[in-house]
Protein backbone atom coordinates (compact mmCIF):
# COMPACT_ATOMS: atom_id res chain seq x y z
CA UNK A 1 0.00 0.00 0.00
CA UNK A 2 1.40 3.61 -0.83
CA UNK A 3 2.39 5.19 2.13
CA UNK A 4 3.85 8.90 2.83
CA UNK A 5 7.73 8.92 2.72
CA UNK A 6 8.03 10.60 6.37
CA UNK A 7 4.78 8.32 8.38
CA UNK A 8 6.94 5.69 8.17
CA UNK A 9 8.06 4.48 11.69
CA UNK A 10 9.72 1.20 13.68
CA UNK A 11 6.27 -0.57 14.10
CA UNK A 12 6.32 -0.56 10.28
CA UNK A 13 9.30 -3.25 10.12
CA UNK A 14 8.37 -6.24 7.77
CA UNK A 15 6.06 -4.65 5.92
CA UNK A 16 5.37 -4.15 2.34
CA UNK A 17 5.10 -0.61 1.40
CA UNK A 18 4.76 1.80 -1.87
CA UNK A 19 6.51 4.91 -1.31
CA UNK A 20 6.35 8.22 -4.31
CA UNK A 21 7.81 10.90 -3.73
CA UNK A 22 10.77 13.73 -4.58
CA UNK A 23 14.90 12.70 -4.42
CA UNK A 24 16.38 14.47 -2.19
CA UNK A 25 19.81 13.59 -2.69
CA UNK A 26 21.64 9.96 -3.10
CA UNK A 27 25.06 8.34 -1.12
CA UNK A 28 26.96 5.86 -3.12
CA UNK A 29 28.72 3.29 -0.68
CA UNK A 30 29.67 0.88 -3.37
CA UNK A 31 27.75 -2.44 -2.92
CA UNK A 32 25.09 -0.12 -1.28
CA UNK A 33 23.30 2.84 -2.70
CA UNK A 34 21.49 5.10 -0.14
CA UNK A 35 18.46 7.92 -1.55
CA UNK A 36 16.38 10.18 0.53
CA UNK A 37 13.00 10.08 -0.99
CA UNK A 38 10.88 12.91 0.05
CA UNK A 39 7.27 14.34 -0.24
CA UNK A 40 5.22 16.63 2.05
CA UNK A 41 5.21 14.24 5.44
CA UNK A 42 9.00 14.18 5.10
CA UNK A 43 12.03 11.62 4.26
CA UNK A 44 12.48 8.15 4.08
CA UNK A 45 15.50 6.53 3.07
CA UNK A 46 15.59 4.03 0.28
CA UNK A 47 18.50 1.40 0.15
CA UNK A 48 19.37 -0.54 -3.43
CA UNK A 49 21.66 -1.63 -6.14
CA UNK A 50 23.22 0.54 -8.99
CA UNK A 51 19.66 1.33 -10.07
CA UNK A 52 18.95 3.55 -7.10
CA UNK A 53 22.89 5.15 -7.85
CA UNK A 54 21.26 6.27 -10.89
CA UNK A 55 19.08 8.62 -9.40
CA UNK A 56 19.07 12.47 -9.85
CA UNK A 57 17.93 15.29 -7.25
CA UNK A 58 14.52 16.43 -8.10
CA UNK A 59 13.14 13.22 -9.86
CA UNK A 60 9.96 11.56 -9.16
CA UNK A 61 10.11 8.27 -8.51
CA UNK A 62 8.04 4.99 -7.41
CA UNK A 63 9.39 2.90 -4.65
CA UNK A 64 8.33 -0.45 -3.87
CA UNK A 65 9.56 -2.29 -1.00
CA UNK A 66 9.85 -3.62 2.81
CA UNK A 67 10.68 -1.29 5.42
CA UNK A 68 13.39 -2.38 8.01
CA UNK A 69 15.11 -1.48 10.77
CA UNK A 70 18.09 0.68 9.62
CA UNK A 71 21.42 -0.26 11.47
CA UNK A 72 22.41 3.55 11.99
CA UNK A 73 19.68 5.31 13.48
CA UNK A 74 19.66 8.96 12.45
CA UNK A 75 17.61 10.53 15.34
CA UNK A 76 16.99 13.98 13.45
CA UNK A 77 14.92 12.13 11.81
CA UNK A 78 10.92 10.79 12.70
CA UNK A 79 11.95 8.16 10.04
CA UNK A 80 15.38 7.73 11.69
CA UNK A 81 14.72 3.99 12.59
CA UNK A 82 13.95 2.76 9.70
CA UNK A 83 14.74 2.45 5.63
CA UNK A 84 12.85 0.68 2.94
CA UNK A 85 14.87 -1.96 1.55
CA UNK A 86 14.19 -1.52 -2.68
CA UNK A 87 12.11 -4.14 -4.59
CA UNK A 88 11.14 -1.99 -7.54
CA UNK A 89 11.70 1.30 -8.84
CA UNK A 90 10.23 3.06 -11.18
CA UNK A 91 11.47 7.46 -12.34
CA UNK A 92 7.52 8.64 -13.18
CA UNK A 93 9.21 11.96 -14.28
CA UNK A 94 13.44 13.03 -14.37
CA UNK A 95 13.94 16.54 -13.68
CA UNK A 96 16.56 19.62 -14.39
CA UNK A 97 19.17 20.85 -11.84
CA UNK A 98 16.76 23.12 -9.70
CA UNK A 99 17.91 26.69 -9.19
CA UNK A 100 18.63 25.71 -5.30
CA UNK A 101 18.82 23.17 -3.18
CA UNK A 102 15.03 21.72 -1.67
CA UNK A 103 16.42 22.64 1.94
CA UNK A 104 15.18 24.29 4.94
CA UNK A 105 17.44 27.16 5.00
CA UNK A 106 18.69 28.23 1.65
CA UNK A 107 21.32 30.53 0.61
CA UNK A 108 19.39 32.29 -2.78
CA UNK A 109 17.89 35.72 -3.38
CA UNK A 110 13.98 35.98 -2.61
CA UNK A 111 13.73 36.58 -5.92
CA UNK A 112 15.07 33.58 -6.84
CA UNK A 113 12.67 31.46 -4.69
CA UNK A 114 9.58 33.19 -6.15
CA UNK A 115 10.91 32.77 -9.51
CA UNK A 116 10.79 29.38 -9.04
CA UNK A 117 7.68 28.86 -6.69
CA UNK A 118 7.09 25.62 -7.31
CA UNK A 119 10.67 24.42 -6.08
CA UNK A 120 10.41 27.25 -2.90
CA UNK A 121 6.97 25.30 -1.98
CA UNK A 122 8.86 21.91 -1.46
CA UNK A 123 10.70 22.89 1.03
CA UNK A 124 10.00 21.11 4.26
CA UNK A 125 9.61 24.76 6.30
CA UNK A 126 7.28 26.27 3.26
CA UNK A 127 5.72 22.96 3.18
CA UNK A 128 4.98 23.25 7.18
CA UNK A 129 3.72 26.71 6.87
CA UNK A 130 1.20 26.13 3.95
CA UNK A 131 0.10 22.92 6.17
CA UNK A 132 -0.35 25.04 8.96
CA UNK A 133 -2.50 28.04 7.59
CA UNK A 134 -4.99 24.87 6.34
CA UNK A 135 -4.92 23.48 9.53
CA UNK A 136 -5.56 26.84 10.93
CA UNK A 137 -8.47 28.25 8.55
CA UNK A 138 -9.88 24.75 9.59
CA UNK A 139 -9.92 25.54 13.14
CA UNK A 140 -11.33 29.29 12.54
CA UNK A 141 -14.39 27.40 10.25
CA UNK A 142 -15.00 24.75 13.04
CA UNK A 143 -15.00 27.11 15.76
CA UNK A 144 -17.01 29.66 14.31
CA UNK A 145 -19.60 27.52 13.09
CA UNK A 146 -20.04 26.38 16.39
CA UNK A 147 -21.15 29.64 18.06
CA UNK A 148 -24.26 29.45 15.13
CA UNK A 149 -22.00 31.77 12.32
CA UNK A 150 -22.61 30.93 8.90
CA UNK A 151 -20.35 31.60 5.71
CA UNK A 152 -21.58 33.52 3.63
CA UNK A 153 -19.36 33.98 -0.24
CA UNK A 154 -19.72 38.04 -0.86
CA UNK A 155 -18.96 39.13 -4.38
CA UNK A 156 -15.86 39.77 -6.19
CA UNK A 157 -16.69 42.23 -8.93
CA UNK A 158 -18.48 45.49 -6.89
CA UNK A 159 -18.42 48.65 -7.01
CA UNK A 160 -16.18 50.97 -6.64
CA UNK A 161 -16.17 52.53 -2.97
CA UNK A 162 -13.82 54.69 -1.02
CA UNK A 163 -12.50 53.22 1.87
CA UNK A 164 -8.82 54.00 2.43
CA UNK A 165 -6.69 52.84 -0.64
CA UNK A 166 -7.06 52.20 -4.17
CA UNK A 167 -9.20 50.11 -5.70
CA UNK A 168 -8.26 46.91 -8.59
CA UNK A 169 -10.38 48.24 -11.28
CA UNK A 170 -12.14 45.68 -14.23
CA UNK A 171 -13.48 47.20 -17.44
CA UNK A 172 -16.95 46.00 -18.37
CA UNK A 173 -16.98 44.91 -22.20
CA UNK A 174 -20.56 45.29 -21.62
CA UNK A 175 -20.84 48.63 -20.41
CA UNK A 176 -17.74 50.35 -22.25
CA UNK A 177 -16.45 52.96 -19.91
CA UNK A 178 -17.93 51.33 -16.78
CA UNK A 179 -15.80 49.38 -14.16
CA UNK A 180 -16.14 46.87 -11.42
CA UNK A 181 -13.96 47.14 -8.46
CA UNK A 182 -12.16 43.80 -6.52
CA UNK A 183 -13.18 44.31 -2.82
CA UNK A 184 -11.15 46.28 -0.64
CA UNK A 185 -13.94 44.38 1.68
CA UNK A 186 -16.79 43.13 2.22
CA UNK A 187 -17.48 45.29 4.36
CA UNK A 188 -20.75 47.05 2.93
CA UNK A 189 -22.36 42.69 1.80
CA UNK A 190 -21.91 41.84 5.47
CA UNK A 191 -23.99 44.66 6.84
CA UNK A 192 -26.63 44.08 3.98
CA UNK A 193 -26.34 40.47 5.16
CA UNK A 194 -26.91 41.69 8.84
CA UNK A 195 -30.64 43.87 7.48
CA UNK A 196 -30.91 40.61 5.99
CA UNK A 197 -31.56 38.56 9.23
CA UNK A 198 -28.46 36.35 8.96
CA UNK A 199 -27.29 37.63 12.11
CA UNK A 200 -23.89 35.71 12.55
CA UNK A 201 -22.34 35.80 8.92
CA UNK A 202 -17.87 35.01 8.83
CA UNK A 203 -16.13 34.38 5.49
CA UNK A 204 -12.74 33.82 5.13
CA UNK A 205 -12.44 36.57 2.44
CA UNK A 206 -9.94 37.27 -0.72
CA UNK A 207 -9.45 41.74 -0.67
CA UNK A 208 -7.48 43.80 -2.75
CA UNK A 209 -6.01 46.81 -2.39
CA UNK A 210 -4.26 49.18 -4.82
CA UNK A 211 -1.19 50.05 -2.27
CA UNK A 212 2.40 50.60 -1.75
CA UNK A 213 3.32 47.42 0.15
CA UNK A 214 5.34 45.90 3.01
CA UNK A 215 6.53 42.54 4.72
CA UNK A 216 3.27 42.27 5.83
CA UNK A 217 1.38 43.58 2.44
CA UNK A 218 0.05 41.97 -0.38
CA UNK A 219 -1.96 43.41 -3.40
CA UNK A 220 -4.30 40.23 -2.25
CA UNK A 221 -4.59 39.00 1.18
CA UNK A 222 -7.38 36.67 3.25
CA UNK A 223 -8.99 38.03 5.71
CA UNK A 224 -11.56 35.90 8.58
CA UNK A 225 -14.37 38.72 7.86
CA UNK A 226 -17.13 38.32 11.10
CA UNK A 227 -20.04 40.49 11.77
CA UNK A 228 -23.12 39.94 13.86
CA UNK A 229 -26.26 41.43 14.86
CA UNK A 230 -27.46 43.21 18.36
CA UNK A 231 -23.80 42.94 19.88
CA UNK A 232 -22.22 44.83 22.60
CA UNK A 233 -18.18 45.41 21.90
CA UNK A 234 -17.35 43.07 24.74
CA UNK A 235 -19.21 40.13 23.08
CA UNK A 236 -17.22 40.56 19.90
CA UNK A 237 -13.80 41.00 21.89
CA UNK A 238 -14.82 37.76 23.72
CA UNK A 239 -15.12 35.57 20.46
CA UNK A 240 -12.22 37.10 18.51
CA UNK A 241 -10.25 35.95 21.86
CA UNK A 242 -11.53 32.48 21.84
CA UNK A 243 -10.76 32.45 17.78
CA UNK A 244 -7.75 33.32 18.43
CA UNK A 245 -6.68 31.07 20.72
CA UNK A 246 -7.89 28.22 18.95
CA UNK A 247 -6.00 28.85 15.98
CA UNK A 248 -2.85 29.67 17.70
CA UNK A 249 -3.34 26.21 19.87
CA UNK A 250 -3.31 24.60 15.89
CA UNK A 251 0.30 25.90 16.28
CA UNK A 252 1.24 24.23 19.49
CA UNK A 253 1.18 28.34 20.88
CA UNK A 254 -0.93 28.34 24.03
CA UNK A 255 -2.51 32.25 24.28
CA UNK A 256 -4.17 33.60 27.64
CA UNK A 257 -7.61 35.23 27.45
CA UNK A 258 -8.54 38.10 28.13
CA UNK A 259 -6.12 40.42 26.37
CA UNK A 260 -5.48 43.42 28.30
CA UNK A 261 -7.31 46.35 26.80
CA UNK A 262 -5.81 50.49 26.48
CA UNK A 263 -7.82 53.26 25.05
CA UNK A 264 -6.38 54.70 21.78
CA UNK A 265 -5.53 57.55 23.31
CA UNK A 266 -3.58 55.16 26.67
CA UNK A 267 -1.33 53.82 23.81
CA UNK A 268 -0.31 56.85 21.71
CA UNK A 269 0.21 58.25 24.94
CA UNK A 270 2.04 55.21 26.66
CA UNK A 271 3.70 54.11 23.86
CA UNK A 272 3.69 56.47 21.00
CA UNK A 273 1.64 54.02 19.00
CA UNK A 274 -2.23 52.90 18.25
CA UNK A 275 -0.29 49.35 17.38
CA UNK A 276 1.95 49.06 20.79
CA UNK A 277 4.67 45.99 21.23
CA UNK A 278 3.99 45.01 24.73
CA UNK A 279 7.41 43.10 25.09
CA UNK A 280 9.28 46.25 25.00
CA UNK A 281 9.28 47.37 28.96
CA UNK A 282 9.97 50.79 28.09
CA UNK A 283 6.93 53.55 28.59
CA UNK A 284 6.92 57.22 27.22
CA UNK A 285 6.54 59.92 29.88
CA UNK A 286 5.15 63.54 29.29
CA UNK A 287 7.74 66.17 30.88
CA UNK A 288 6.12 69.17 29.47
CA UNK A 289 4.64 70.54 32.52
CA UNK A 290 7.88 70.60 34.68
CA UNK A 291 9.66 72.20 31.82
CA UNK A 292 8.86 75.67 31.58
CA UNK A 293 11.45 77.27 34.13
CA UNK A 294 14.09 74.54 33.50
CA UNK A 295 16.70 76.98 31.74
CA UNK A 296 16.73 75.19 28.17
CA UNK A 297 15.93 78.05 25.81
CA UNK A 298 15.12 75.99 22.38
CA UNK A 299 12.51 73.14 24.41
CA UNK A 300 10.92 76.51 26.36
CA UNK A 301 10.45 78.11 23.09
CA UNK A 302 9.04 74.63 21.61
CA UNK A 303 6.16 74.81 24.39
CA UNK A 304 5.21 78.21 24.03
CA UNK A 305 4.27 76.98 20.33
CA UNK A 306 2.03 74.67 21.20
CA UNK A 307 4.71 71.59 21.66
CA UNK A 308 5.92 69.11 24.24
CA UNK A 309 8.75 67.54 25.43
CA UNK A 310 8.39 63.80 26.01
CA UNK A 311 11.16 61.23 27.43
CA UNK A 312 11.93 58.02 28.39
CA UNK A 313 14.18 56.13 30.61
CA UNK A 314 16.86 52.94 29.14
CA UNK A 315 17.45 50.80 32.10
CA UNK A 316 21.34 50.32 32.31
CA UNK A 317 22.31 53.07 30.05
CA UNK A 318 23.30 53.76 25.95
CA UNK A 319 27.14 53.76 25.06
CA UNK A 320 27.85 57.42 23.02
CA UNK A 321 28.00 55.21 19.54
CA UNK A 322 24.32 53.90 20.51
CA UNK A 323 22.87 57.21 21.44
CA UNK A 324 24.59 58.67 18.24
CA UNK A 325 22.81 55.68 16.42
CA UNK A 326 19.07 56.74 17.95
CA UNK A 327 20.11 60.45 17.29
CA UNK A 328 20.68 59.73 13.52
CA UNK A 329 17.27 57.25 13.42
CA UNK A 330 15.00 60.64 14.69
CA UNK A 331 16.46 63.14 11.84
CA UNK A 332 15.66 60.38 9.66
CA UNK A 333 12.30 60.21 10.47
CA UNK A 334 12.32 64.01 9.53
CA UNK A 335 12.66 64.82 13.85
CA UNK A 336 15.26 67.32 15.06
CA UNK A 337 17.47 64.61 16.72
CA UNK A 338 17.32 63.68 20.60
CA UNK A 339 18.26 65.18 24.07
CA UNK A 340 19.70 62.93 26.18
CA UNK A 341 20.98 62.67 30.53
CA UNK A 342 22.43 59.73 31.89
CA UNK A 343 23.64 59.07 35.50
CA UNK A 344 26.81 57.77 36.19
CA UNK A 345 29.02 60.30 38.95
CA UNK A 346 26.16 62.51 38.60
CA UNK A 347 24.13 63.75 35.61
CA UNK A 348 25.77 64.28 32.47
CA UNK A 349 24.49 64.53 28.28
CA UNK A 350 24.10 67.30 26.01
CA UNK A 351 20.51 68.09 27.62
CA UNK A 352 20.87 71.76 28.74
CA UNK A 353 19.03 73.32 31.81
CA UNK A 354 19.43 73.88 35.34
CA UNK A 355 20.82 71.23 37.99
CA UNK A 356 17.31 71.49 40.09
CA UNK A 357 15.05 70.93 36.57
CA UNK A 358 17.58 67.73 35.39
CA UNK A 359 17.32 66.10 38.95
CA UNK A 360 13.35 66.68 38.49
CA UNK A 361 13.18 64.74 35.37
CA UNK A 362 15.28 62.12 36.18
CA UNK A 363 13.07 61.48 39.44
CA UNK A 364 10.32 61.47 37.33
CA UNK A 365 11.47 58.92 35.08
CA UNK A 366 13.00 56.67 37.69
CA UNK A 367 16.78 56.95 36.69
CA UNK A 368 19.23 55.24 38.91
CA UNK A 369 23.30 55.10 38.09
CA UNK A 370 23.48 53.51 35.26
CA UNK A 371 20.21 54.40 33.71
CA UNK A 372 19.73 56.80 30.15
CA UNK A 373 16.68 59.12 29.79
CA UNK A 374 16.44 60.18 25.69
CA UNK A 375 13.97 63.15 25.10
CA UNK A 376 12.36 64.33 21.89
CA UNK A 377 10.74 68.08 21.55
CA UNK A 378 8.20 69.35 19.26
CA UNK A 379 4.65 69.14 17.78
CA UNK A 380 2.84 66.15 17.35
CA UNK A 381 5.75 64.06 18.28
CA UNK A 382 4.36 61.13 20.17
CA UNK A 383 4.53 58.84 16.98
CA UNK A 384 8.22 59.85 16.73
CA UNK A 385 8.80 58.88 20.78
CA UNK A 386 6.77 55.40 19.56
CA UNK A 387 9.18 54.70 16.93
CA UNK A 388 12.87 55.70 19.05
CA UNK A 389 10.96 53.63 21.84
CA UNK A 390 11.06 50.56 19.65
CA UNK A 391 14.43 51.50 17.86
CA UNK A 392 16.14 52.07 21.43
CA UNK A 393 14.71 48.39 22.69
CA UNK A 394 15.90 46.71 19.48
CA UNK A 395 19.67 48.13 19.91
CA UNK A 396 19.03 47.53 23.63
CA UNK A 397 18.24 43.53 22.93
CA UNK A 398 15.20 44.45 25.27
CA UNK A 399 12.32 43.14 23.27
CA UNK A 400 11.02 40.07 25.54
CA UNK A 401 10.60 36.59 23.98
CA UNK A 402 6.67 35.30 23.57
CA UNK A 403 3.47 36.99 22.23
CA UNK A 404 1.88 39.66 24.04
CA UNK A 405 -1.90 40.55 22.61
CA UNK A 406 -3.58 44.30 23.18
CA UNK A 407 -6.61 45.40 22.54
CA UNK A 408 -6.77 48.91 21.42
CA UNK A 409 -10.37 51.09 21.30
CA UNK A 410 -12.06 53.74 21.42
CA UNK A 411 -10.61 55.04 18.39
CA UNK A 412 -10.80 58.95 16.93
CA UNK A 413 -14.04 59.00 14.71
CA UNK A 414 -12.40 61.28 12.14
CA UNK A 415 -8.43 61.86 11.38
CA UNK A 416 -6.78 64.71 8.63
CA UNK A 417 -5.37 63.20 6.05
CA UNK A 418 -2.08 64.61 4.07
CA UNK A 419 -3.69 66.95 2.57
CA UNK A 420 -5.41 68.41 5.73
CA UNK A 421 -8.91 66.99 4.71
CA UNK A 422 -11.24 65.11 7.03
CA UNK A 423 -11.42 61.20 6.49
CA UNK A 424 -12.75 58.18 8.79
CA UNK A 425 -10.28 56.32 10.76
CA UNK A 426 -11.54 53.15 10.42
CA UNK A 427 -14.21 53.68 7.41
CA UNK A 428 -17.30 55.64 6.78
CA UNK A 429 -19.83 53.45 8.72
CA UNK A 430 -18.38 52.80 11.90
CA UNK A 431 -20.69 54.39 14.49
CA UNK A 432 -19.63 57.30 17.14
CA UNK A 433 -19.60 56.95 20.91
CA UNK A 434 -23.14 57.56 21.63
CA UNK A 435 -21.93 60.52 24.11
CA UNK A 436 -20.30 62.20 21.12
CA UNK A 437 -23.05 61.95 18.30
CA UNK A 438 -23.79 65.98 19.20
CA UNK A 439 -20.41 67.28 18.74
CA UNK A 440 -20.00 65.68 15.19
CA UNK A 441 -20.67 68.35 13.26
CA UNK A 442 -19.27 70.77 15.33
CA UNK A 443 -16.23 69.27 16.38
CA UNK A 444 -15.29 66.36 14.51
CA UNK A 445 -11.71 65.81 15.37
CA UNK A 446 -12.67 65.22 18.92
CA UNK A 447 -15.70 62.36 18.25
CA UNK A 448 -15.12 58.94 19.33
CA UNK A 449 -15.55 55.88 17.82
CA UNK A 450 -17.13 52.34 19.04
CA UNK A 451 -13.91 50.49 17.68
CA UNK A 452 -11.31 48.12 19.11
CA UNK A 453 -8.01 46.65 17.10
CA UNK A 454 -6.09 43.76 18.26
CA UNK A 455 -2.57 43.90 18.55
CA UNK A 456 0.29 41.46 18.43
CA UNK A 457 3.78 42.00 18.99
CA UNK A 458 3.55 45.97 17.50
CA UNK A 459 1.81 44.09 14.58
CA UNK A 460 -2.18 45.06 14.20
CA UNK A 461 -4.35 41.38 13.28
CA UNK A 462 -7.19 43.05 12.83
CA UNK A 463 -9.94 45.99 13.80
CA UNK A 464 -13.61 46.23 13.87
CA UNK A 465 -16.76 48.34 15.18
CA UNK A 466 -19.83 48.80 15.40
CA UNK A 467 -21.81 50.11 12.48
CA UNK A 468 -24.10 53.12 12.10
CA UNK A 469 -27.66 51.27 11.88
CA UNK A 470 -29.44 54.35 11.34
CA UNK A 471 -29.69 56.01 7.82
CA UNK A 472 -30.06 59.74 8.90
CA UNK A 473 -26.79 59.06 11.03
CA UNK A 474 -25.05 57.96 7.74
CA UNK A 475 -26.23 60.66 5.80
CA UNK A 476 -24.66 62.89 8.43
CA UNK A 477 -21.47 61.01 8.03
CA UNK A 478 -20.96 61.13 4.66
CA UNK A 479 -22.04 64.65 4.20
CA UNK A 480 -19.08 65.60 6.99
CA UNK A 481 -16.61 63.57 4.97
CA UNK A 482 -17.52 65.05 1.61
CA UNK A 483 -18.88 62.03 0.17
CA UNK A 484 -21.77 61.83 -2.19
CA UNK A 485 -24.90 59.96 -0.59
CA UNK A 486 -25.70 58.71 -4.15
CA UNK A 487 -22.19 56.47 -4.04
CA UNK A 488 -24.16 54.56 -1.36
CA UNK A 489 -27.55 55.07 -1.89
CA UNK A 490 -28.10 51.24 -2.15
CA UNK A 491 -26.74 51.09 1.86
CA UNK A 492 -29.11 53.88 2.72
CA UNK A 493 -32.22 52.71 0.95
CA UNK A 494 -31.34 49.02 2.84
CA UNK A 495 -30.79 51.24 6.22
CA UNK A 496 -34.87 52.32 5.95
CA UNK A 497 -36.09 49.24 5.91
CA UNK A 498 -34.94 47.57 9.30
CA UNK A 499 -31.48 47.40 9.99
CA UNK A 500 -30.60 45.83 13.60
CA UNK A 501 -27.42 47.31 15.47
CA UNK A 502 -24.53 45.19 14.21
CA UNK A 503 -20.61 44.89 14.38
CA UNK A 504 -17.71 42.35 13.77
CA UNK A 505 -14.03 42.43 12.96
CA UNK A 506 -12.00 41.87 10.30
CA UNK A 507 -8.63 39.59 11.07
CA UNK A 508 -5.64 39.52 8.78
CA UNK A 509 -5.90 35.85 8.22
CA UNK A 510 -2.00 35.85 6.82
CA UNK A 511 -0.44 38.38 9.19
CA UNK A 512 -2.24 35.40 12.02
CA UNK A 513 -0.54 32.54 10.18
CA UNK A 514 2.97 34.09 9.75
CA UNK A 515 3.34 35.33 13.67
CA UNK A 516 1.96 31.71 14.06
CA UNK A 517 4.72 30.31 11.52
CA UNK A 518 7.24 32.36 13.21
CA UNK A 519 7.87 34.05 10.14
CA UNK A 520 8.78 37.54 9.27
CA UNK A 521 7.09 38.00 6.06
CA UNK A 522 3.60 36.76 4.76
CA UNK A 523 5.01 36.23 1.58
CA UNK A 524 6.32 32.93 3.75
CA UNK A 525 3.06 31.94 4.33
CA UNK A 526 1.01 32.80 0.88
CA UNK A 527 1.44 29.49 -1.60
CA UNK A 528 2.04 32.14 -4.49
CA UNK A 529 2.57 35.90 -3.39
CA UNK A 530 3.24 38.76 -5.37
CA UNK A 531 6.85 40.91 -4.50
CA UNK A 532 7.05 44.28 -2.70
CA UNK A 533 6.22 45.69 -5.83
CA UNK A 534 3.43 43.96 -6.65
CA UNK A 535 4.82 41.72 -9.39
CA UNK A 536 4.42 37.88 -9.25
CA UNK A 537 7.93 36.52 -10.95
CA UNK A 538 6.74 32.90 -11.56
CA UNK A 539 3.59 34.04 -14.21
CA UNK A 540 5.48 37.48 -15.02
CA UNK A 541 2.57 39.47 -14.05
CA UNK A 542 0.52 42.28 -14.43
CA UNK A 543 1.58 41.28 -18.30
CA UNK A 544 0.44 42.96 -21.96
CA UNK A 545 -2.85 42.31 -23.12
CA UNK A 546 -3.03 42.01 -26.81
CA UNK A 547 -5.03 44.72 -28.76
CA UNK A 548 -8.30 42.99 -29.51
CA UNK A 549 -8.85 42.29 -26.00
CA UNK A 550 -8.57 46.15 -25.51
CA UNK A 551 -10.93 46.73 -28.13
CA UNK A 552 -13.41 44.93 -26.68
CA UNK A 553 -12.68 46.76 -23.63
CA UNK A 554 -13.21 49.86 -25.23
CA UNK A 555 -9.71 50.57 -24.07
CA UNK A 556 -6.98 52.40 -25.64
CA UNK A 557 -3.15 52.72 -24.00
CA UNK A 558 -1.80 56.13 -24.26
CA UNK A 559 1.89 57.38 -23.02
CA UNK A 560 1.88 59.09 -19.66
Amino acid sequence: MRRYCGSLRKKDVGKDVVVKGWVQRTRNLGALVFADIRDREGVVQIVGGKEVGALRPEWVVEIKGKVEEREVKNPSLSTGEIEIKVESMKVLSKAKIPPFHVLDEVDVSEEVRLRYRYIDLRRPRMQRNIILRHRMAMVARTYLDSLGFIEVETPILTKSTPEGARDFLVPSRNYKGKFYALPQSPQLFKQLLMISGLDRYFQLAKCFRDEDLRADRQPEFTQIDVEMSFPQEEQIIEITEGLLKEMFAASGINISVPFPQLTYREAMNRYGSDKPDLRIPYKIDDLTEMSMGGGNRIIEEVIYSGGKLLGMKIPNGLTRKEIDSLNSFIKELSGDGIFWLKIEDGIRGNLKGNEEWKEKLCDSLDLHKGDTAVFVAGKGIKELMGSLRVKAARIKGDVEEGMKFLWVRDFPLFELDSEGNLTSNHHPFTSPANEDVSILEREPLKALSRTYDVVLNGIELGGGGIRINDAELQRKILKILGIEESRFSFLIEALEHGAPPHGGIALGFDRIVMMAAGEESIRDVIAFPKTTSGLCLLTGTPSDVDKPQLRDLGIKITSS
